[in-house]
């Protein structure tokens, strides 16, 4: 059986300025790149990402940011230094309580607004006692999960 990738198909306000963004983020070439258009088959992870000229594009909507989940911290600090190598700015979070998860990530805005985190869970949950029994209060005065100072 063939494997299964992720699509994600993303609106971008300048293809040119996104693909190099993308190119740099993957470390890969478009498969695909048309006017208005590029698309990337990535192997690791397993995804093919499109992205759609749609011209200016609003950000607030219901989308609140993508990631990659990886196997170690030290893959996590190998994308920010690749990222890095290519000029795009992160933000890191080293073992930051996100999520109800201890997590060590980086986070990249892409030309768009998009918010991408590459992440390694080093505690899958850091609050076993809390439930779907809490409070709506509770939720409402939690801080936004995954939503970093940089990046809100």
């Amino acid at each position: 059986m063939e494997q299964s990738k992720v699509h994600v198909s993303l609106n971008v306000k300048d293809i040119e300025e996104s693909v190099k963004f993308y190119r740099a983020m993957f470390d890969a070439e478009p498969v695909k790149y048309k006017p208005g258009y590029a698309k990337f088959d990535i192997a690791n992870p397993a995804l093919n990402l499109t992205l759609n000229y749609n011209g200016p594009i609003e950000t607030s909507g219901a989308l609140n940011h993508l990631g990659i989940q990886v196997a170690s911290t030290d893959q996590v600090l190998r994308a920010k230094k690749s990222l890095e190598k290519a000029g795009l700015a992160t933000f890191d979070e080293m073992s930051t309580d996100c999520c109800y998860a201890l997590q060590d990530k980086i986070w990249i805005t892409d030309p768009n607004g998009y918010r991408w985190e590459f992440f390694f869970v080093k505690v899958a949950d850091t609050k076993p006692e809390l439930n779907m029994a809490s409070t709506v209060e509770d939720a409402t005065n939690a801080r936004s999960c995954c939503a970093p100072e940089c990046c809100a």
